[in-house]
């Protein structure tokens, strides 16, 4: 492909070395610009030899080594506030903690936040982000498409932990490569808007490939397996032939999905509904077709467990994915013990019962000392939230929600994306691109659907804190 290394004068400055990719749309080639300048693209004129590129098109004619000029200033001339200026004694819980202390952002490409929202909530989980930090890859596949996409979120995570905007270019680049779905184009030159659900699944495979289990687990190939994987036992029984016996596995599974029919309108109800289905099939005893219960329980549950609305249903005479706007409730603290095999029950009964009584201590401290806050800054141990023998499981069956990732819209190819995570124990922070808010636990319930306003899509549990 078309790739070519340049050199870029802006002002006093030279950049050397600057890689360009004619492949891609000129406007990744600005926003790359704006990263190493600040210098907004709709501000960028980028000259060559007296002519100036335009954002859709390579009109001009790139050799390696070409000498490209950049003309632009980084910020507006300043303008006179259209809001007065409010001052901390003046601001409530939700505007101070906007004010002091925000996480960074990430800068919107053209359509990227789906990929923007994606790595916020994933960014949420803790273990995540030290098996990030702690990767190196140093083996022969170190040119893989998982390799590159894990090396860039790497960069990423370590970028954002500095407390500042990042422009995530490295990360579009390599997903772009190793998914060309995800590069395709409107008619005016932009990125379309691609799944979020979709860039997720893509994005935890590719982890999966790469980031090894923690070193005391043995029995997983990787640290998404040993963490967001979890295992069904299946059993397929043939409703008209009781002789016929049934058919017993196991399956996999990295995100548990959420179907919405009219009578759901609850996240648990939509689970259940998915795990108790009926199905026709050959019957070798019968010789026929003949329907079948396939009923699955989960026999494993990881310290993360991912749940999917599954809010897109394809409508061919349009060709969109055309969305479900209904409103579906999901709890904050969810139980999945009903969802769980009787050997998985019998399991989770014991921590259950210690974290019951922590419970009952909390509220008879509540009772004695009503003013007490509860402490924000929990950070639930693994040794205590997994079975010793299976850490990056969870051992009780409760979690707590963590990070939401929503959409608003009406189907999955338009729209905006935006991920929600969890700050502590009423506050939470919302992602939206580059632009950083904190919102209430209040906030986070009203995203169940029922209109135009952002609906739950992709919703991350943790350990219950």
């Amino acid at each position: 492909m078309p790739s070519y290394k340049v050199k870029v004068k802006w002002g006093r400055e030279n950049f050397p070395g600057i890689e360009v990719n004619t492949d891609e749309e000129p406007l990744l080639f600005k926003a790359q610009l704006y990263a190493l300048t600040g210098v907004q693209p709709d501000r960028q004129k980028v000259m060559f030899k007296g002519s100036q590129l335009k954002d859709n098109e390579w009109n001009i004619q790139l050799k390696e080594g070409a000498a490209i000029l950049l003309l632009g200033t980084k910020e507006e001339v300043p303008q006179l506030p259209q809001e007065p200026t409010k001052f901390i004694e003046d601001m409530n819980e939700s505007e101070l903690a906007t004010a002091l202390d925000l996480p960074a952002g990430l800068t919107n490409l053209g359509n990227t936040c789906y990929m923007n929202a994606t790595v916020q909530c994933l960014k949420s989980v803790p273990e995540l982000r030290e098996a990030l930090v702690e990767f190196k890859d140093d083996s022969p596949s170190s040119s893989s498409a998982s390799s590159k996409i894990t090396t860039a979120i790497k960069s990423l995570v370590v970028q954002l932990e500095k407390g500042t905007t990042v422009t995530p270019i490295m990360l579009l680049q390599t997903l772009h490569t190793a998914f060309p779905q995800f590069s395709q184009s409107e008619g005016n030159g932009t990125y379309r808007q691609q799944d979020a659900n979709e860039c997720w699944s893509e994005i935890l495979k590719m982890l999966q490939d790469k980031l090894p289990a923690r070193p005391s687990e043995k029995k997983y190939n990787s640290f998404i397996e040993q963490y967001f994987g979890g295992s069904f036992d299946v059993e397929m029984k043939c409703n008209e032939c009781s002789d016929e016996p049934a058919s017993l596995s196991k399956e996999n599974f990295l995100q548990l999905s959420c179907f919405i029919s009219p009578e759901v309108k609850h996240m648990h109800t939509g689970l259940k509904s998915k795990m108790q289905e009926q199905l026709t099939k050959f019957s070798e005893a019968l010789g026929r077709d003949a329907v079948y219960v396939r009923s699955s329980k989960i026999s494993r549950l990881p310290a993360y467990l991912t749940i999917q609305f599954v809010r897109f249903q394809y409508k061919g005479r349009e060709g969109i994915n055309a969305k479900v706007l209904k409103d579906i409730k999901f709890p904050i603290d969810f139980d999945v013990f009903e969802l769980c095999t009787p050997q998985l029950q019998a399991k989770l009964t014991p921590a259950r019962e210690k974290l019951k009584k922590i419970e009952d201590a909390k509220l008879e401290k509540l009772r004695e000392e009503p003013s007490e806050k509860p402490d924000d800054k929990h950070a639930p141990s693994a040794e205590l939230t997994s079975f010793p023998e299976d850490l990056g499981s969870n051992n009780s069956g409760y979690y707590t929600l963590q990070a939401v990732l929503t959409h608003k819209g009406r189907s999955s190819s338009s729209g905006h994306y935006v991920g929600w995570v969890r700050q502590g124990s009423d506050t939470w922070m919302k992602f939206d691109d580059d632009v950083v808010s904190a919102v209430t636990t209040e906030d986070i319930l009203r995203l169940s659907g029922g209109g135009d306003w952002h609906c739950a899509y992709v919703l991350l549990y943790g350990p219950k804190i």
